[in-house]
């Protein structure tokens, strides 16, 4: 699989010489997909090698937000000739789209196994922007529920935007602010669906959770919001803050059912401090 992924690897290097009458062939050819597909296509050419993905990135202009991955095509391009022997696993469980973005949940096996949020913005039907957000793939929680499984069907599309407001409206109120007595007003009772790798179902069970972490002196700050994007009955939410102390990003997915929060997937990465960064685009700039 090496040898495959290394020479998709040069291609994209190659891509990025193109000459610009190249890339309006190239997003002639992609048009015809969604957004979301797009999306799918390119991740999932981390496992496959298909090199025909890569069409779906715009091959001048592509800003990284990974702060592990140098800009552009070519800080791509780095990563693949350092797959394992074996290459890379991504299965892709969850794609919806919000507008100009394009938002995965996939399972990894991306130097280890993990879970990830990848979010890519388009112009003129091509990727120019990615942004993403990783946990260690873990086992089942005290529910006996993984980081991916779950309803996967998207509906209510015409609830979008009312959905998306109310999960910015549960982050800065609760988790940001602090007013957990108002908790009770974005679930239906106690039936939540939880797949963090630490916390049972329910709202009690989220409460029981922060409740230990208390007791054992770890926090978990949530500070800022900075972007909210859903389609129909997902909706994702990324938050800056600290972990236990940490500077961290959260990505957190939630589903909503009959106008309530239902079911929970997140990721919790720590923020790389600066000197180790292999950009300066930012964790955080949408």
């Amino acid at each position: 699989m090496k040898p495959l992924i290394t020479t998709v690897a040069l291609t994209l290097i190659m891509t990025a010489c193109d000459s610009q009458n190249n890339t309006n062939l190239e997003t002639m050819e992609t048009t015809t997909l969604s957004n979301k597909d797009k999306a799918v296509a390119v991740i999932s050419s981390l496992e496959t090698g298909d090199q025909s993905a890569i069409a779906h990135i715009n091959p001048t202009n592509y800003t990284q937000h990974n702060l592990t991955v140098a800009d552009g095509l070519e800080g791509f391009g780095e990563v693949l000739h350092h797959a394992p022997e074996g290459g890379f696993k991504a299965n892709v469980v969850r794609a919806f789209q919000d507008g100009d973005y394009a938002i995965t949940h996939t399972k990894y096996d991306f130097f280890g196994p993990k879970v990830g949020f990848d979010i890519f913005k388009f112009e003129n039907d091509l990727i120019t922007e990615h942004w993403d957000n990783f946990s260690d793939l873990a086992t089942a929680n005290p529910s006996g529920r993984t980081q991916t499984d779950g309803i996967v069907t998207i509906t209510d599309l015409d609830k979008t935007e009312q959905n998306k407001a109310l999960v910015k409206d549960f982050i800065n109120t609760v988790l940001i602010n602090g007013e957990f007595d108002k908790m009770p007003n974005y679930f239906d009772g106690d039936a939540y669906i939880q797949h963090n790798t630490m916390i049972a179902d329910g709202v009690s069970g989220l409460g029981k959770a922060l409740e230990d972490m208390a007791k054992q002196g770890i926090t978990m700050v949530f500070t800022k919001n900075h972007i909210v994007l859903g389609e129909g009955n997902f909706v994702l939410s990324v938050s800056e803050g600290t972990f236990a102390g940490n500077p961290t990003s959260f990505y957190d997915l939630f589903r909503i059912e009959n106008g309530k929060i239902a079911e929970h997937w997140d990721t919790i990465e720590t923020i790389l401090p600066e000197q180790d960064r292999k950009n300066d685009n930012g964790k955080f700039n949408f």
